[in-house]
């Protein structure tokens, strides 16, 4: 079955099928040709033996007679039976009618056709069946021919040949079966040679449908050989083509979804794509952080059923009904998005839609730090100011009666524009920084002296707090390359903090060592510490633990985010470990140059 399927058996087939049904034809056609010839011969060649006889008996009338029935019975052939009626009374029979069928006189004169010969004179022909003398034996046909005899004067006889329609029967057969046999060897032959030609016609059709195969599998480099240059190699031809098309036309898909890809991925703003009913089609990381917020704060990390916070599907729907651009915003996480949601069209009709997200979250945190940054400095100066003005106040007015009260109060303003003159420095300094316009003077430092000259200035502040102050330097430290100013900067607003923050009876320990990428300097007290929900903010500007902004033990908050910005400047890490109660450590890293 799967043979008769193959484009090889159905050609086949139909080839064998149009040749037999031809030869069906054709036989047919011949068989009959055959049978109307042999017996349009056989009357012919009867016709034709049945007037020589009457000739040759014409010729040889009354004594010579019996010669002319001799030269008639070696006229006919054995087959052939002669019947010669001269009048009524005499009728001859050929010799060879004694063993078979004969054909009388009665049925002669009874036979309307036959009896013709002599009422109307003119040769007859009949095919009949005769009775034979043999018993058992069926009677067959006959061809009769009859020819009109004219030897007595005045009566008119026939001679009457007929031959029996076995004869042509027989040659009707053998003429059959040579047909037959002709066209069954005709049949093998177109077998053989159709079974060639389809097979031949066939196999680059089969080569084709293999690469196809190929080509469907993604080989497009597949190609088909040219055997011929008639239509199938024109075929070929194209197929190879199309092959290279298809190449070249996915290598320009695979190329454009890469350079897709590539964009979504690269883009720091989600995108998001819907179709019609709302389903996500594609997502860049950005998007899928921004679905993981949502899956987590609405179900838990394991939610990723595909579903959308109301809000942007709200969005969406809006821009689907009305064809516009829709702007939201939301918030998850403590984080913030404003989601701009397009239509996106096929031709005139909207086949979805696409919407950015964009993370607003920093700058929330820049708009609301510069909101504080203005409170903070605005508080930070108000103190100073307020006192300045109330001492100078004081002053004018004479409300100080004594030189020791005047002297005190002009003290107190010194300290209190010395202390805005820090504030304003330190503000600018921290600018400086954070624009990258902070200059670094790199030197080889001997760590030993440099950290020991830093304690040494720190002693008497120590000593005052009675607060333990102390240095735990390794020996085998190599010097390395930093700005000494900015370093002692930092080690300064440290150890100071530190101080301020230790009770009376505590300690404060710096200890340097090494490490595999520098060295490691830290600074631990054992102070009152910061609250660990603090922790994370001690490096931003105007951030103080105790959140108090009072002068005395405060500072201006500016010192953590200095030294930040200096510890950075040269490559380095700085860090803050703490626990309430127990102290606090700061730890900073100066990579090696």
């Amino acid at each position: 079955m799967t043979f008769l399927r193959s484009v090889v058996g159905k050609l086949w087939f139909t080839i064998i099928f149009l040749v037999a049904f031809i030869l069906f034809i054709l036989t047919v056609m011949l068989l009959e040709f055959f049978e109307n010839n042999t017996i349009m011969e056989t009357k012919n060649d009867l016709t034709h033996q049945a007037e020589k006889i009457a000739k040759v008996l014409e010729n040889h009338p009354d004594e010579q007679l019996p010669l002319g029935l001799e030269i008639s019975w070696e006229i006919i052939d054995e087959v052939t039976n002669v019947v010669i009626i001269k009048n009524d009374q005499e009728v001859f029979i050929s010799p060879n009618s004694e063993k078979s069928v004969k054909l009388s006189v009665p049925d002669i004169r009874n036979d309307v056709e036959l009896s013709k010969v002599f009422e109307e004179n003119r040769t007859v022909e009949k095919v009949a069946r005769l009775t034979s003398n043999e018993l058992n034996q069926d009677s067959a046909k006959y061809s009769i021919i009859g020819v009109p005899l004219h030897i007595d004067d005045g009566q008119n006889g026939a001679v009457f040949i007929y031959q029996s329609l076995e004869v042509v029967e027989e040659t009707t057969h053998s003429t059959t079966n040579f047909i037959l046999l002709v066209a069954g060897v005709a049949i093998i032959l177109t077998t053989i040679f159709a079974f060639f030609l389809s097979t031949r016609i066939t196999a680059p059709l089969r080569k084709m449908r293999e690469a196809a195969f190929e080509v469907a599998r993604g080989k497009f480099d597949t190609k088909v050989p040219i055997l011929t240059h008639d239509e199938i190699g024109e075929l070929a031809t194209a197929f190879n083509q199309m092959g290279r098309q298809l190449k070249f036309n996915m290598n320009a898909l695979s190329q454009e979804k890469e350079q897709l890809a590539s964009i979504l991925s690269s883009m720091a703003d989600g995108v998001i794509t819907f179709n019609r009913d709302g389903t996500i089609l594609i997502t860049n990381p950005p998007a899928d952080r921004f679905l993981q917020y949502w899956y987590y704060e609405n179900g838990g990390p394991g939610n990723t059923s595909g579903e959308i916070p109301t809000e942007a599907m709200e969005l969406f729907q809006r821009a689907v009904d009305t064809e516009k651009e829709q702007v939201g915003e939301i918030s998850l996480q403590g984080r913030h998005w404003v989601i701009l949601v397009s239509p996106l069209y096929s031709h005139r009709f909207i086949r979805g839609a696409v919407a950015v997200l964009r993370d607003m979250t920093e700058e929330r945190v820049l708009e609301k730090m510069r909101k504080d940054f203005i409170a903070n400095v605005s508080h930070e100066l108000r103190t100073p100011i307020s006192m300045l003005q109330g001492y100078s106040e004081a002053i004018v007015d004479d409300i100080a009666e004594s030189q020791e009260e005047k002297k005190e109060m002009a003290k107190v303003i010194y300290d209190e524009s010395l202390r805005m003159g820090r504030l304003v420095n330190e503000l600018l300094d921290l600018a400086r920084m954070e624009a990258g316009h902070i200059q670094l003077t790199l030197d080889e430092v001997n760590l030993h002296s440099f950290m020991n000259r830093i304690v040494h200035k720190f002693q008497g502040l120590a000593r005052d707090n009675d607060i333990h102050l102390s240095a735990d330097l390794e020996h085998d430290i190599p010097n390395i390359l930093f700005d000494p100013d900015r370093i002692e900067q930092v080690l300064t607003n440290l150890i100071d903090n530190a101080i301020r923050h230790t009770p009376q009876g505590g300690s404060v320990r710096l200890l340097v060592k090494k490490d595999d990428f520098g060295i490691k300097v830290e600074v631990s007290d054992s102070g009152s510490g910061i609250p660990e929900e603090d922790l994370p903010f001690v490096f931003e500007r105007f951030y103080k633990a105790d959140k108090a902004r009072t002068r005395g033990r405060a500072g201006t908050g500016l010192g953590l985010a200095i030294a930040k910005n200096i510890i950075d400047a040269h490559r380095g890490h700085i860090s803050v470990q703490s626990k309430i109660g127990q102290g606090t450590t700061f730890t900073f890293l100066l990579p090696r140059k």
